[in-house]
């Protein structure tokens, strides 16, 4: 069974990653991207088997803010961001 992955957005990207309390593995693509495009299905698969880790989509193509940001030169590419320990934020 497969999960669905949610979509993030240079403006909620702090919110829904940065800030998040379980680790966020963000997908960085586009639609024109072929790769990108066939990696949804294992994401998805992930996703679904891995409750303590969230997974979620950026396209870059409509962020370019955020992709920029992370320095995100080239697709698929894929980071994972977990918060630190309240102690040392």
């Amino acid at each position: 069974m497969a999960g669905t992955l949610s979509e993030v957005t240079d403006s909620n990207f702090q919110a829904e990653v940065i800030e998040s309390d379980k680790p966020v593995l963000v997908d960085f693509w586009a639609p024109w991207c072929g790769p990108a495009v066939s990696s949804l299905p294992v994401l998805e698969e992930i996703a679904a088997e891995r409750p303590d880790l969230r997974i979620v989509k950026l396209n870059t193509d409509e962020n370019q803010q955020t992709a920029a940001a992370f320095q995100v030169l080239s697709i698929p590419t894929m980071i994972v961001f977990k918060a630190a320990s309240p102690s040392r934020r």
